[in-house]
């Protein structure tokens, strides 16, 4: 259940004078109360006008504001309803790890829908990334992947057939949790990360408005021996995740 409306007139406080703009002082306070957990995710938003009269502001500053917010992940507007805190975006390093299993561990309760499980003719830049000849028998993978209820990713793979993944098992699972229980451990992987418009197909999927902007990321994945296991191709919500990156200077 939701909670109550929170009234920002007596958490936000504001800078004048500052060359800030108002609706982006507005909005990183708010982003901060929301991820130090001083509103809580589910908390109710009072409506634009309440808002704008506690801060004694225009309207149109509070709408700025709110869809700066919406748009970053951190609040949900549902007609009806109203502005909900949600703050759940879901934050990967770059590491060789399962979004499966991150999401288990950040308390997500993942959950997969295999939307085509099938062998097909490996096409030629498949068949390139996994060391094939064109046209060779190659499993393709097609899931919608769950944070609770909410869609999260499209996950797109083509993996050797020698490897054991079942239908069954992607759906209890994680891909490279079941190459693991079948023995094979993903060790390194060549990952590129841009961004796109979603299709109108998968915007209905991610339950993202037409032409929401959409995080992907290409990946050849290798087993312990150094073996092209996986090609990925994975298309995120950008409204819900990101990828974190540490560098550093040699």
């Amino acid at each position: 259940m939701d909670k109550p409306a929170l009234p920002l007139g007596q958490v936000i406080s504001l800078d004048r004078s500052s060359p800030v703009p108002l609706y982006f002082q507005v909005a990183q306070r708010l982003q901060d109360l929301i991820e130090s957990g001083e509103i809580p995710t589910g908390s109710m938003l009072d409506n634009e006008v309440v808002i704008a009269s506690q801060l004694g502001l225009a309207r149109p500053t509070i709408r700025q504001a709110m869809q700066y917010l919406v748009d970053k992940g951190y609040l949900a507007r549902k007609r009806g309803v109203g502005t909900t805190v949600i703050h759940n975006r879901v934050r990967r390093k770059v590491e060789m790890t399962s979004l499966y299993e991150d999401l288990e561990q950040a308390g997500r309760h993942p959950s997969t829908q295999v939307l085509s499980y099938e062998v097909v003719p490996a096409p030629p830049e498949v068949a390139t990334a996994l060391g094939l000849e064109v046209g060779a028998d190659v499993l393709s993978l097609r899931r919608l992947r769950f944070a609770g209820d909410e869609p999260l990713a499209i996950l797109r793979n083509h993996v050797l057939r020698d490897l054991g993944v079942t239908e069954a098992g992607l759906k209890r699972q994680g891909l490279y949790q079941l190459l693991r229980s079948k023995g094979t451990e993903i060790r390194s992987a060549d990952q590129t990360v841009s961004a796109r418009r979603a299709t109108t197909a998968e915007a209905e999927l991610l339950a993202q408005p037409r032409g929401a902007t959409l995080l992907t990321v290409n990946r050849t994945a290798y087993d312990q021996a150094g073996r092209p296991v996986e090609f990925g191709r994975d298309l995120y919500s950008a409204a819900l995740y990101s990828i974190d990156i540490s560098v550093a200077r040699d």
